[in-house]
């Protein structure tokens, strides 16, 4: 037991108990709030203190109060790494002293023993204090109890804002109560929020039609990804591929001599997870690749697969990290229906599970010494928990600019968990999220609620396993509203191409989600120049992207309400102090904050309307909150559309919509405030 009288709880932002740090980008101002109160009519106070791991001293600032015991403070991450913070409350005697003497004044209470009382408070404030501080609050304790000034002034010099400042900067903590856990904030690179993947084999980017592609050849075709404005290259994964049991075309069980076999099957004679496929290149070459991406300001990304194929030098000299059958065979990868015998999984339960955990860690570390900094990892939910939590803390210790990627196209529980464990980004149900009502409903769940805390979704409307039954039916104008969906409802977003730009959409059979030819098993051979391809398209998209930061976060999406079904309309903003005072549909999660005053708004606004019938046009009215957005209702604001350049002057609330799918099945609008003279004009 202790002199302890507050009490400090129901903290956010915080993930289960503190048992995982929230996630931010360096830049971000976390914003803490607390319950912190105590017993009786005692005033309290309280402060929020942080620090990076790495420094020793803390920071602090006051927490203001929000009302209702409930208090807020906010400090800035402004370096890569760990940050700590913990909220501290007090009972505040000097506060609780002026609170009391306020209403002694106003009932004409007040007496010298009063103000006495308070200079005993001050003294013992200087006692703490140093330096100059210490100097002014004795002569503050002098004067308040110096009889020969008149009552009524040391009364008003009691109350001076002045004194109160002084004193807040040294409280009585003594028996001050501190949350018992101190929190963590993980902090990355800005790109782990804001990103534009291209997914591509380089083995079908080769110069001559045919052929297998290389690391050079792919250098050579660079200006054609930066032209569309992609900030990361996503390459499946570039190692040697086996020959046992090598699948042939269209997940062929047995392969012809000329099948190149799929790239997850890593490993053969010519070595494992730490080369290249000799007809890619060196590793020599694939640092130019690197390089010459870097130089464009584009990121190289990796997929990391723990797995092997039969010939792969782990299963040779390390058998104990397999699972065998009873036949004494090792127990290839099943996920049924589906077989894959030309990949063995690891063992994690194996006796050597420890050198294992460590050759593992070792293939990250390979890469990032070859300057890769950012990694796609298949199918992190098939491995232990344990293990991402010990390889990622380990990595992003030394490391902390790089980024993980998560391919678990699992249940949510296990998506959260591993993104909570230390995944930077995470792949997600986008791809099956079709119809309005399912995308509003699924993306309230991963921007308002605790989960925006931790979990980056990056949304990808296809990839070498999904080609959904939209794309395969909806023509151009599916690929096209699919394409403006992911790259302005979420912040990471990505394509497998070029299959997504030249509208590959033809599936292996009816009712699969494979491509027929895909490209995971088979050289492709890819007309870049084809007159139907969307490059040009999602060129101007991403560079709408770039230009309007309300576009790179997703705090402050917002659906609104459109007369139509098949129309789906939301704005983000940049440059509103609290976003969470523009939640959905006004659904409050918390007490509003400021918002820019009526006539100033906010510094970016991005309204997107879809048209997700890629058959017919639709048309419909919808609202926009013009308060919420600083506009006023009186007077006509401007919004150009992004994709086409066309401006219109909107009036009011309501406005009119019409999207043609077979012109164009988006409007991107750039919101501005239009003047009575521009409106005149």
């Amino acid at each position: 037991m202790d002199r302890r009288r507050v009490i400090v709880e129901g903290i956010r932002p915080m993930l289960d108990g503190g048992r995982f740090p929230i996630k931010r980008v360096v830049g971000d101002v976390v914003a803490v709030e607390a319950d912190v109160y105590g017993d009786g009519h005692d005033e309290v106070s309280a402060r929020l203190r942080w620090r990076h791991e790495k420094q020793r001293n803390w920071r602090e600032a006051p927490m203001v109060s929000l009302g209702n015991d409930r208090w807020r403070a906010s400090f800035a991450v402004d370096a890569l790494g760990t940050y700590r913070y913990v909220v501290e409350g007090w009972v505040d005697h000097f506060k609780t002293w002026r609170h009391d003497l306020k209403k002694r004044i106003g009932a004409e209470q007040a007496g010298a023993s009063d103000l006495r009382s308070g200079a005993g408070g001050v003294n013992e404030a200087a006692d703490r204090a140093r330096g100059r501080d210490a100097e002014a609050l004795r002569a503050w304790a002098t004067r308040l109890r110096h009889e020969d000034v008149p009552q009524a002034e040391r009364c008003e010099d009691a109350l001076s804002d002045d004194l109160d400042a002084l004193m807040a900067r040294w409280p009585d903590l003594e028996h001050a109560t501190a949350y018992d856990v101190e929190l963590q904030v993980a902090v990355d690179p800005v790109r782990a929020r804001c990103s534009a993947w291209y997914e591509l084999f380089p083995r079908s980017w080769a110069t001559t039609p045919g052929a297998h592609g290389t690391f050079r050849e792919l250098v050579a075709r660079l200006p054609y990804i930066e032209a569309m404005g992609f900030d990361t290259i996503y390459l499946p994964p570039i190692h040697p591929i086996g020959e046992s049991r090598r699948k042939g075309r269209n997940n062929a069980v047995e392969a012809g001599p000329d099948d190149v076999g799929s790239p997850w099957g890593i490993g053969g004679s010519e070595g494992g997870h730490k080369e290249v496929h000799p007809r890619l290149g060196t590793v020599a070459d694939f640092r130019a690749l690197v390089q010459e991406a870097g130089t464009r300001g584009i990121d190289v990304a990796i997929d990391i697969a723990f797995q092997v194929s039969p010939d792969h030098p782990y299963v040779r000299e390390h058998p104990e990290w397999f699972r065998m059958r009873p036949d004494g065979t090792v127990q290839y990868a099943e996920n049924p229906p589906k077989k894959y015998q030309d990949i063995y999984p690891f063992d994690f339960e194996s006796a050597d599970w420890r050198g294992l955990w460590r050759e593992l860690e070792s293939v990250f570390l390979f890469w990032i010494e070859q300057g890769v900094r950012t990694f796609r990892v298949d199918n992190p939910h098939t491995k232990p928990f344990p293990f991402w939590e010990w390889c990622i803390g380990r990595i992003k210790a030394r490391y902390p600019d790089v980024i993980f990627l998560s391919e678990a196209f699992t249940r949510p529980r296990r998506m959260y968990r591993l993104a909570k464990l230390g995944f930077s980004q995470s792949y997600t149900y986008f791809a099956w999220r079709n119809d309005k009502a399912e995308l509003e409903k699924y993306l309230l769940e991963l921007t308002r609620s605790e989960v925006a805390e931790f979990f980056r979704p990056s949304f990808w409307p296809n990839t070498p396993d999904i080609l959904n039954e939209y794309l395969q039916t909806g023509g151009r104008a599916a690929f096209m509203a699919r394409v403006v969906l992911a790259a302005t409802l979420c912040s990471n977003y990505g394509i497998y191409g070029p299959a997504f730009e030249l509208l590959e959409h033809v599936p292996r059979e009816p009712g699969s989600e494979e491509y027929l030819h895909s490209e995971k098993y088979e050289i492709r051979e890819w007309d870049f120049d084809h007159p139907d391809s969307l490059s040009a398209f999602i060129g101007r998209l991403n560079r709408i992207r770039r230009e309007n930061p309300a576009l790179h976060e997703n705090r402050t999406l917002r659906f609104h309400f459109i007369d139509n079904r098949q129309l789906i309309a939301y704005s983000k903003a940049s440059g509103i102090d609290d976003p969470r005072s523009l939640n959905p549909y006004g659904d409050e999660l918390v007490p509003p904050a400021p918002v820019p005053p009526a006539g100033e708004p906010a510094n970016n606004v991005i309204l997107t309307v879809v048209n997700i019938d890629p058959a017919y046009t639709q048309s419909g009215w919808v609202e926009v909150p013009l308060e919420k957005l600083g506009l006023r209702p009186d007077q006509p604001f401007a919004v150009e559309d992004l994709l086409t350049g066309a401006k219109y002057t909107w009036r009011g609330a309501w406005n009119y919509v019409e999207l043609n799918p077979r012109v164009s099945p988006a409007h991107v609008f750039r919101i501005a405030r239009e003047t009575d003279d521009e409106a005149a004009s």
